[in-house]
C-alpha cells in the first residue's frame, strides 16, 4: 500500500479531523469515568488489611472448582472410546495423479520398470536412475584392471541427472543440469582460437595466409642502386 501524500491538501484535512474525532472520543471517556479515576489516584482508600499472599490464595480458591471439575470430565472422557466416523481419507487414491515421475518426464518407464505403477500405489519413488548393466558388470570382473574401484572411477563421470531423478544436496545445485545453461553453449558468431588449433594440428603452427597481411604501398618497395 503506498504511503499517502502529507503535503495534499485533502490528505491534511482527513488527518485533521480524525485528531479531532480521537480527541473528543478521549475525552468523552474522561469524563464518564471521572469519578472512578478520580477515587483510584487518591491515596485516602480504607484499608483493607490483605497481604499478596492472600490475593493469590483468593484466585487460586476460585480455580479450584474448574481444576476439580476439568479432572472428573478428563477422566470420564479417558474411558469412552473414540469414534471413528471415517474409514478412508477422501481423495488419497488420486495422491499421485499428475504428480509422479513419469507424469513430470522425468523418467521413462521403459528404461526404468520400477515407474510402472498404478496411481494407487503409494510408496515411495525411486531414487536413482537405473545403471548400465555394462558398467555394473565392471564390478564383477576380475582384479587389478576392474573391480569396485574402476566402476567408481567411471561412475564419477556420469552427470548427477543421470544418476539421480532429483537433486539430492545442495552441493548439486550448482552443477544440475548444466547442460541447459546457455553459458555452456558454443557461440555461434564466436572467434576461434587459432592458435590452439594450429597446436593441435600434425603440422603445427604454419604462417599466417597471404590475405592476412598489410597490402604493400604502392611505389617500388625497395631502393634500388643508383
Amino acid at each position: 500500500m503506498p504511503l499517502m501524500d502529507i503535503g495534499n491538501p485533502a490528505v491534511i484535512i482527513f488527518l485533521k479531523e480524525n485528531y479531532d474525532k480521537e480527541n473528543r472520543l478521549r475525552l468523552n471517556w474522561i469524563n464518564k469515568h471521572r469519578q472512578a479515576v478520580e477515587h483510584a489516584a487518591t491515596l485516602n482508600r480504607e484499608p483493607t488489611g490483605y497481604y499478596e499472599t492472600d490475593v493469590m490464595a483468593h484466585n487460586m480458591k476460585g480455580g479450584m472448582a474448574t481444576i476439580t471439575r476439568d479432572h472428573v470430565v478428563a477422566g470420564y472422557n479417558r474411558r469412552k472410546t473414540p469414534i471413528r466416523d471415517g474409514t478412508s481419507i477422501p481423495g488419497i487414491a488420486k495422491l499421485r495423479e499428475g504428480h509422479s515421475i513419469t507424469k513430470v518426464k522425468l523418467g521413462d518407464p521403459k528404461e526404468d520398470p520400477r515407474l510402472m505403477r498404478p496411481p494407487t500405489d503409494l510408496s515411495w519413488d525411486p531414487i536413482m536412475r537405473p545403471i548400465n548393466p555394462e558398467l555394473k558388470e565392471v564390478i564383477y570382473k576380475p582384479k587389478p584392471d576392474f573391480g569396485r574401484v574402476e566402476y567408481l572411477k567411471r561412475r564419477t563421470k556420469t552427470r548427477p541427472e543421470s544418476k539421480y531423478y532429483f537433486s539430492e544436496c545442495s552441493n548439486w545445485d550448482y552443477g544440475w543440469r548444466m547442460g541447459d545453461s546457455a553459458l555452456r553453449q558454443r557461440p555461434m558468431y564466436g572467434r576461434s582460437f587459432h592458435l590452439t588449433r594450429t597446436l593441435r594440428t600434425r603440422v603445427g603452427p604454419q604462417p599466417d595466409p597471404s590475405y592476412y597481411k598489410s597490402s604493400d604501398l604502392p611505389g617500388p618497395s625497395k631502393c634500388l642502386p643508383i
